[in-house]
């Protein structure tokens, strides 16, 4: 599938939250649910990424629970299984190497020293605990807030916390290749 295909079906992904929030009232939960299940089966399809598989998997779930009962709520939990699923893709892979992190930091730089090695551990460490903060928080606005606490934080907080999170990284790394170019010294 193309770039472009593949580009278009992650915006939708992305923007789920708010076709959430302005179905709500308006539309059957079973519609949206459809709608989520099909983006993220042709999204899974496009790149055969088992991350996508299981966010499609576990999109027809959520998207039978709403049918069945006809309820928001499912499509709201939606976040929290992202965020359970990329923990448990982080968290394995700590436990079987090379992490995550590793992986993608090797497509740059393919020979990374043991130092870098040691860093991608702890980086994929602290995504783990990312995954867990914001399912929490995901969790707490669905179960407990209002649609518009959802919306906010599902549909812009946690993507510009992700953002913030990465940048945060791409700062620290800098930092420490420097540091390990001038032998540890401080300048």
């Amino acid at each position: 599938m193309r770039v472009g295909v593949k580009v278009l079906l992650t915006v939708a992904a992305v923007a789920y939250p708010l076709v959430v929030y302005l179905g709500i009232g308006r539309w059957d939960p079973l519609w949206i649910a459809l709608l989520l299940a099909g983006v993220m089966t042709l999204r899974a399809w496009s790149g055969r990424d088992p991350v996508w598989l299981a966010a499609a998997a576990g999109a027809a779930v959520l998207g039978a629970a709403a049918s069945l009962d006809g309820s928001y709520l499912p499509l709201k939990l939606y976040p929290v299984m992202v965020s359970s699923v990329l923990l448990a893709v982080f968290a394995f892979s700590l436990w079987r190497p090379p992490t995550v992190v590793e992986r993608i930091a090797r497509l740059a730089e393919p020979d990374l020293p043991p130092e870098g090695v040691a860093y991608t551990r702890k980086v994929t460490a602290a995504w783990c605990g990312f995954f867990c903060v914001n399912g929490t928080i995901s969790a707490a606005t669905a179960l407990w807030g209002s649609e518009q606490a959802w919306v906010l934080y599902n549909g812009l907080l946690s993507y510009v916390l992700i953002g913030l999170f990465f940048l945060a990284e791409w700062l620290l790394r800098r930092r420490m290749r420097v540091r390990l170019a001038t032998g540890g010294q401080h300048g």
